[in-house]
C-alpha cells in the first residue's frame, strides 16, 4: 500500500524553536520528578558523562561509517534538512552494521553529539521515514535527554548487582527512570513530526518498526495500523485490560508502537501543533 511517505514536500523551518514548545506533558512531569533527586545531575555530567562520551566516540569511529558530504551524501542531506527545520546544530551521523532496526544518540553539554542508525533500519525505511528517525534523535539532543538516558542505562545495570539495599534503591530509581524514558520518546516523536510535517510518515515508521521487513514494508497500510492503535485504546475500558497494559509496559524503555502512533496522530490534529507551525510560518514571512 503506498502511503505517500516519499513524496517531496517543503517543510516550514522552525527557527528559534525551543524544547518546551513541543515537549510532551508526561515528559515534562517526569523530568521534574527526577530533578528532585539530589546529585544526579552532577554525578552524570561531571563523572560518568565525559567517560561515556570518549568511549562512544572511539567506538563510532572504529566500527561505523561516518556520514558526510563525501560519504553517503543523500543521508547527510536528510540530516542537514532536519537540523535546519528543528534549529539544531548538525551532529555527527554514523551508520552501523546491525540486524536489528534501531537508532540512538548521545551528547553531554553539547560536546561531540552524534546519531547512529543501524543499517537494517536504513534498509527498512523510505528517505523521508529515515529523516523522521533522524529528527526523533535530534529531539533527544534538543531536549538534552542524554543526562537521564545515560543514568537509566547505569541504573539498569546496578539494579542487578550489589547489596540488597543497593538493589532496592537502584530498582526504585530504575522505575522512575524507565517511566521518564518512555515519556521522553513521546516528545521525540513530536520532534520527528515537526521535522517532516506529515503524521503519516511518523506513523509509517512506527508501523514498520512494529512488524515490518524490507519485503513487507511496501505492502503495509498506515490507516489499518492507526485503526489498530484505536483498538489498543479500547482495552482500557475494562479494569483488567488497563491493568494488563500497565504491567505490559512497566519494564519497557519505549512505549509500544501503537501507542506512539496514536499519540502522534492525536497531536497532529491538536491546536497546539497547528498553532506552532502557523507561528513559525508567519515569522518566516515577516
Amino acid at each position: 500500500m503506498a502511503d505517500g511517505s516519499d513524496r517531496v514536500t517543503t517543510q516550514v523551518p522552525l527557527l528559534g524553536l525551543r524544547a518546551n514548545q513541543f515537549r510532551h506533558p508526561l515528559d515534562l512531569a517526569a523530568t521534574q520528578a527526577l530533578d528532585r533527586w539530589p546529585g544526579l545531575d552532577l554525578l552524570v555530567r561531571n563523572l560518568v558523562g565525559p567517560i561515556a562520551e570518549e568511549v562512544l566516540y572511539l567506538d563510532n569511529i572504529a566500527a561505523s561509517i561516518q556520514v558526510g558530504p563525501q560519504q553517503l551524501p543523500h543521508l547527510y542531506e536528510l540530516l542537514r534538512e532536519a537540523c535546519h527545520v528543528l534549529d539544531v546544530e548538525i551532529p555527527q551521523l554514523y551508520i552501523r552494521q546491525h540486524p536489528a532496526p534501531n537508532a540512538y544518540t548521545f551528547a553531554m553539554r553539547g560536546k561531540r553529539p552524534f546519531v547512529v542508525l543501524h543499517s537494517s533500519l536504513v534498509d527498512l525505511l523510505t528517505p523521508r521515514e529515515i529523516q523522521a528517525v533522524i529528527a526523533h534523535e535530534l529531539g533527544h539532543l534538543k531536549c538534552e535527554h542524554s543526562l537521564y538516558l545515560t543514568l537509566a542505562n547505569l541504573v539498569v545495570l546496578a539494579a542487578g548487582q550489589g547489596t540488597l539495599l543497593g538493589r532496592w534503591v537502584a530498582q526504585g530509581l530504575q522505575e522512575r527512570l524507565l517511566e521518564w524514558v518512555r515519556c521522553a520518546e513521546f516528545t521525540c516523536d513530536r520532534a520527528a513530526l515537526l521535522a517532516v510535517q506529515d503524521p503519516r510518515v511518523v506513523a509509517s515508521v512506527l508501523m514498520k518498526l512494529a512488524g515490518g521487513s524490507p519485503t513487507l514494508a511496501p505492502l503495509l497500510n498506515v490507516d489499518a495500523f492507526l485503526a489498530q492503535a484505536r483498538a489498543y485504546d479500547a482495552i482500557d475500558q475494562s479494569p483488567l485490560g488497563a491493568a494488563l497494559k500497565q504491567a505490559r509496559t512497566a519494564g519497557l524503555t519505549h512505549p509500544v508502537p501503537v501507542l506512539r502512533a496514536r499519540e502522534i496522530d492525536r497531536w497532529a490534529g491538536d491546536r497546539d501543533y497547528q498553532n506552532l507551525l502557523r507561528h513559525f510560518s508567519k515569522s518566516r514571512l515577516q
